[in-house]
């Protein structure tokens, strides 16, 4: 695979910059470069083509990459998936489907810090220890009538008992529950595509038909 691919998403759908056209994917419809703006092509990608993912094709994705990313407001936020001694991960069920523990970074907080803060508050556990990064997300949406971009922070982290989970329900938590590495199937089919992107990364989940970002 030549160059750098990187993703955005939107909802349900991926936006992939690269440098030449995929030959491993399907349902996937070509954005052109040269008239590309993220606040524009915004509504189209989340309202066109049900069932499509979308790509654009430039000679360097780093850079145009940067360039979206200087194009709208970007917000900060980390998070984590937590194993236990029994090797189970956990997961969270929010807004109807399965999910990470993850929130903003409040102003002046560590990445790292506010990575165990969100994710000891959302699910009511400690964390004992804090692993290395796993990847960043990017994921484009609408706040104050604005397109942004939530650039988050993954990381592994690991606790010990922890059985009485809590949800923290203000943050429209319903479930908290640890899946082993065979159940994890029940994610896969109701959850997000950067939650995957998460999962691929620490073998959890392998995603046959697109490449992972660089």
């Amino acid at each position: 695979m030549a160059g750098s691919i990187y993703k955005i998403y939107i909802n349900q759908k991926t936006l992939l910059i690269t440098e030449s056209v995929p030959t491993n994917l399907r349902n996937f419809q070509q954005i052109n470069h040269q008239a590309f703006d993220l606040k524009i092509v915004y509504p189209l990608i989340l309202d066109q083509y049900p069932g499509y993912n979308f790509f654009v094709v430039c000679t360097d994705a780093k850079a145009f990459f940067k360039k979206i990313i200087k194009s709208v407001q970007v917000i900060e936020a980390a998070g984590g998936l937590t194993k236990n001694e029994r090797k189970e991960y956990l997961f969270i069920f929010r807004n109807g489907k399965w999910d990470l523990p993850k929130g903003k970074i409040e102003k002046d907080e560590k990445i790292k810090i506010a990575a165990v803060r969100e994710v000891e508050e959302e699910c009511g556990i400690v964390v004992k220890k804090l692993g290395s990064k796993i990847c960043k997300t990017y994921h484009a949406y609408i706040y104050k009538g604005e397109v942004v971009l939530k650039k988050t922070y993954w990381f592994k982290m690991k606790c010990v008992g922890q059985d009485k989970l809590k949800p923290q329900k203000e943050e429209g938590i319903t479930d908290v529950r640890w899946f082993t590495r065979d159940k994890t199937n029940i994610i896969t089919k109701n959850t997000f595509p950067s939650i995957l992107q998460v999962m691929e990364q620490v073998e959890l989940f392998k995603d046959i038909e697109e490449p992972l970002s660089g």
